[in-house]
This record gives structure tokens, sequence and C-alpha cells, in this order.
């Protein structure tokens, strides 16, 4: 098995990396930040949009939590230009393992992701420090704090995943603690509070997505032994290029490729994938997909950086963690209703790298994006969390990421359970 070439896996103690608490760095970089978009991401204008009432609670003292959708590995840096436009650092959580990268490139963007703000937490545990550190930024009002509340990188820009629950978690802790503290100090009736400004982040290709697709469609289909047809609608030939990729991890993962509907099929591979470990390791076998992922991954993780465990034990647990990877990639890329005939260019691009990334572990830029970054109204949060079933603060974040994003709000939010990150692939 090829692995990919992020490591995802950190074979090592966890470490917690603290944020720079300074703004040297900040504004040094964030001039830069449109050039190292364009040229990394192809993104050539972002537009920001509401942001009057978040400068204005950052103004009143208020504890703010950004929690955007999380639709690129870029969203991080777009978000940068957002504070730039705004006059407005923030910190941010980060995956640790976007600390530990191999290579010159992954110490620099390491080095520079700290000096910018950002902070690590361990997804596959229960990091006390990380929580710790999110809410006394809220408390201290001193910036806005930055989660995603999906946790993953979905790379669809008309669906929200499921958001984890730490985001209320953190949210409603740091609110309960800033009133007792207020209350403690005679300022009950003029503290700001704790509030969530939902971010909905919209890309828009700006191209001609034909075009664009053409060159990454034909590396693609002679890859896979496929003579390229240009007379073929461009969506067809990506469909038939998900149908493809599909049969090989099926081959990979279950031995031989089925047929049917792709959903279907797909659904069946994860199940394939996960279900054994689960049994094995006395999981659940309910909830979504990225919640049973990071199951796995914690159920797994500590004997892989175990001293007692051999290294051919430790090889199998490696294939087992990156089957696991690749069940959340199926996962993403095979949406029920997604890539339909009248379906936006965006969602044809977007499944075309996705392929890409997946075959070869990264993404050739197609072209240039506009970015458009929607910061919905302040949510006040309550200290006190209602019992019995899901946070209803996180529907309320949820609906509106949705409506900034301009789709229908669900009737009832999905929740799912852990901290989230800033950024994975």
């Amino acid at each position: 098995m090829r692995w990919p070439m992020q490591k995802m896996i950190v074979e090592e103690p966890y470490q917690f990396v603290p944020p720079y608490r300074g703004t040297f760095w900040v504004k040094l970089f964030h001039p830069f930040l449109p050039t190292f978009l364009r040229t990394s991401y192809g993104i050539a204008d972002v537009q920001v949009t509401g942001g009057e009432a978040l400068q204005e609670n950052v103004r009143r003292g208020a504890g703010v939590l950004l929690t955007p959708n999380h639709v690129r590995l870029s969203d991080p840096m777009t978000l940068g230009v957002m504070q730039t436009h705004l006059g407005l650092p923030t910190y941010s959580m980060a995956s640790w393992h976007l600390f530990n990268q191999d290579g010159l490139g992954g110490k620099v963007n390491a080095w520079m992701m700290r000096n910018l703000g950002a902070f690590s937490v361990f997804r596959e545990g229960n990091d006390r420090t990380a929580l710790a550190c999110a809410i006394d930024i809220l408390i201290s009002g001193e910036r806005p704090l930055v989660l995603f509340p999906e946790g993953v990188v979905s790379l669809s820009n008309d669906r929200v995943g499921p958001l984890l629950d730490g985001t209320a978690v953190i949210a409603r802790s740091a609110a309960k603690r800033r009133a007792r503290q207020a209350k403690e100090e005679g300022r009950a009736d003029t503290d700001a509070g704790v509030v969530i400004h939902p971010i909905g982040l919209r890309y828009e290709f700006l191209d001609d997505p034909d075009a664009a697709a053409e060159p990454v469609l034909r590396r693609l289909e002679e890859r896979f032994g496929k003579w390229p047809d240009p007379r073929q609608p461009t969506i067809d030939r990506v469909r038939a290029l998900g149908e493809a990729l599909l049969a090989l991890r099926e081959v990979q993962f279950a031995g031989e490729a089925s047929s049917g509907d792709r959903t279907e099929r797909a659904a069946a591979l994860i199940e394939k994938i996960l279900r054994p470990i689960e049994e094995r390791e006395g999981l659940s076998s309910d909830g979504d997909v990225i919640t049973r992922v990071k199951a796995v991954r914690t159920a797994l993780l500590p004997s892989l950086v175990s001293a007692e465990t051999s290294e051919a034990e430790k090889n199998d647990l490696r294939r087992e963690l990156y089957a696991a990877f690749f069940a959340q990639q199926v996962h993403f890329l095979y949406p029920a209703d997604y890539l339909t005939d009248d379906a936006p260019p965006e969602r044809m691009l977007e499944t075309l790298e996705r392929i890409d990334e997946d075959l070869n572990d990264s993404a050739q830029i197609l072209g240039r994006w506009r970015v458009r970054v929607n910061v919905g109204e302040a949510i006040p949060v309550s200290g006190a969390r209602p019992r019995g079933g899901p946070d209803p603060l996180l529907g309320e974040v949820e609906a509106s990421i949705h409506r900034q994003l301009g789709l229908t709000p669900p009737r009832r939010a999905d929740v799912a359970h852990g901290v989230p990150a800033i950024a994975e692939s």
C-alpha cells in the first residue's frame, strides 16, 4: 500500500504546541497572503461580508468564537485575509499532526502556523491542555478563536458535515467561567459574554470549468488505461473516473470490484474496512463515518506508539489506520445526489480534485477561484446546557452556516463527538 504523503499519524508521545501570543509575525506575513493563496491554491479573490458585528463584539471585549465550514486546506489562510480586512488577528486550533510533517516544508509550515496563532490539539485523546487554552482565550477576549466545527476538510462546497460537540463544550465552558468571574468582580451587568459568529466559506470558480478540467482528466484517464474522449461531457468523464477509483479501492480493501449504485457500494466498502476493526476493539458501529474513523484512530494509536509493540504488529496497525483514512476519503467522494447533471461546475471540479488527491496525494490547481467569506450574526452563548439530546447551540451554529452558504438549514442538526481541528486532508 502506498501511504498518503501528508503524515496523518505521529508515532511519538503527544506534546502540546502553544500559540505565539504576539502579533509581529501576523503583521509581517499577512500582506503576502493574497500572493500565497494565488500561487499555492489558485485563489484570486477573497470577499468578506458581514464583519461589522464581529468587529463590534471584539471591541466590546466579548469572547468571540468563529466557526467556519471547512471546504479546503486553504481555509485557514483564507481567513487570514479576512483578519487583515477586519483588522482582527485570531487564534486557532490545529490538529497535532500538522505540526509534525516531514521535510523542510513541513517544518516551515509548523513554524508559520504557531507564529500566526495556531495551537495544537490531540484528536485521538482527551486533550485537556488544548481545551483549557481554547477556553482561556474566550474568557480573556484577547482575540477571536477559530474552530472548524466539522473537524475535517470536506472538499464539498454545498454540504456541511456533522458538527463536533466539542465546539459547544468549549463555548459553554468559557461562558460559564466568564460569567462567574464577572460576578465575582462586580461587573456581571456590563460583561459582553461569549458569542459565536458562524462563517460560511463559499468557493466560486472564475474560469472555464471544462477547459480547466481537461488536462487533469486526460492525465487521470491515461493512468486508468482509458482513452481520453473530449467529445464526452466533462461531468460524465468525472463520474467515470470516480467509478474507476471506487473499483480500485474495492479491489484494494475488499478483494474484488462490485457493481451497482456508487453511493451504496461506497457505504458497503466503508463497512468492509471499519467493522472488523470495530468488532475486534469493542467499538460501536453507530454514528457517522467521521466519528467512527476517529474512534478507530483513538483505539489503535496507543499500541502504535508503544515500545512494547513489535514492528510486525506496528505495520498491521499502520495498515488498518490508513485503511480507515481511505474509508473517510470514500465517504467524501460519493455523496448521494451530489454530482447531478444540473450541479454547478464547482461540484464537478471539486470531485475531480478529490480523485486527483486520492490517487496522487496532491491536486493540481485547476484555475482561479473566488472565496466569499460570509460572517453570520452573533449567537449568544449561555453557560447552562439543556439536558437531554444534542446541544441546541450546535443546531443554531449549523443553521447559520447553511444560511451564510445560501443553503436550506437542516431540520435537525447532526452532532458528532470530539474536539474540532483546523485542518485535515
